[in-house]
């Protein structure tokens, strides 16, 4: 996924980004060194330590664009949403978005989650992996308390919802298409019609 404007010349920071999300979400973060990364944005090695003091602040850079690019899904779906209950499936529309992107080497899984698991506890980016899960959930509750007008029973089934459409998602990822996302969707409709 790609935040850059296809017909903006790319600056080196940005070619770095760009290569990183690309080698960081199909080989993992481990599995790819600096030299990789560099070569892979056809910029010099002094531009990535101009840009970013360590690999670290690379991929904590890496999962806050990440997040941005989910944020600009959701929002989209958003925009085309005119209920509560149609507010709740555009961020399970926005994952569904994120699986069904085209990436050059297949679709792998919610790509903040790959990362989490590869970094120590404690790290920086798994705060940021975190802060973004905790979003998701949290505008989930919004919307289902502006359907029920009840922040209890909002914050208990977004908690439920959250739990589905993860697993939905490691699924989907496993699985590399979008078919478990869109049955945890419809599965989602199902709760709210019965809650």
């Amino acid at each position: 996924m790609s935040r850059l404007s296809p017909n903006a010349p790319a600056s080196a920071q940005q070619r770095l980004i760009e290569a990183a999300a690309e080698l960081f979400y199909h080989d993992g973060i481990t599995a790819t060194g600096i030299d990789t990364i560099v070569k892979h944005a056809g910029v010099a090695k002094k531009s990535l330590y101009n840009n970013f003091a360590s690999k670290a602040a690379l991929v904590a850079t890496y999962l806050e664009v990440r997040h941005a690019e989910w944020l600009d899904l959701y929002a989209t779906r958003l925009a085309q949403a005119h209920t509560p209950q149609d507010r709740v499936m555009a961020v399970f529309l926005a994952y569904e978005d994120h699986a069904e992107h085209a990436y050059p080497r297949g679709f792998r899984g919610c790509g903040l989650l790959n990362a989490a698991a590869e970094l120590p506890a404690g790290a920086g980016g798994r705060a940021v992996v975190r802060r973004h899960k905790e979003q998701v959930e949290a505008l989930l509750a919004e919307h289902l308390e502006a359907l029920f007008n009840d922040r209890a029973r909002a914050q208990q089934l977004a908690q439920h919802l959250a739990f589905l459409l993860e697993g939905a998602m490691a699924r989907a990822g496993l699985e590399g298409e979008s078919d478990c996302l869109r049955q945890a969707r419809t599965m989602a409709a199902a709760m709210l019609e019965v809650a």
